[in-house]
């Protein structure tokens, strides 16, 4: 049985890899080089749709995206999203990308805007205020709630990610089956 990766790795511009702590990462990549052809990969996953109810697979022209079942779903659940593209002829590049469900995302980065919308209309007042040399101490004070309201929805998302922690191996070692790797 494959094993998973215990940290992942995100690719800079030029192929040139750099480590990065999986601690701050959110949203975890990888990169694989394929001994295969895309086409031939993207078979492998048309096949297994049909082979199999444990994990549903979705395709849209080299992109694959494997989740799970509605009944297996919790709050938190991953979903593995897959580019395949050619690189050379019996060559391929896979590019994953591990997830929450794109309601959850979206909902997460709504709240990060908010956050951050409030944080720049209250430096605003509080330069305003400033400006007048009228008292800016309660703005100041909520920028920092802001602050920490930031925090808060790191841990918040770090929390949700180490509880999807199995079944984004589940996933991973799908994918790995389905590709013989």
């Amino acid at each position: 049985m494959h094993q998973f990766p215990k940290k992942f790795y995100l690719t800079c511009l030029k192929n040139k890899k750099m480590r990065f702590s999986n601690d701050i990462v959110l949203r975890p990549r990888f990169k694989k080089i394929l001994k295969q052809s895309n086409e031939s990969a993207l078979r492998a996953f048309e096949e297994a749709k049909t082979n199999q109810s444990n994990y549903i697979i979705t395709r849209v022209d080299d992109h694959v995206f494997i989740k799970f079942p509605k009944q297996k779903l919790h709050y938190w659940s991953p979903q593995l999203h897959l580019e395949i593209t050619n690189k050379e002829e019996s060559e391929s590049e896979l590019c994953g990308l591990f997830g929450p469900s794109p309601a959850v995302w979206t909902l997460f980065m709504f709240f990060h805007f908010l956050v951050a919308t409030l944080f720049v209309g209250f430096g605003v007042w509080a330069y305003s205020n400033y400006s007048l040399g009228n008292r800016y101490s309660l703005q100041l004070l909520l920028m920092g709630l802001l602050v920490l309201s930031w925090f808060i929805l790191y841990f918040i998302g770090n929390m949700g990610k180490a509880s999807g922690r199995k079944e984004m191996h589940e996933l991973h070692d799908f994918m790995c089956k389905i590709l013989n790797i």
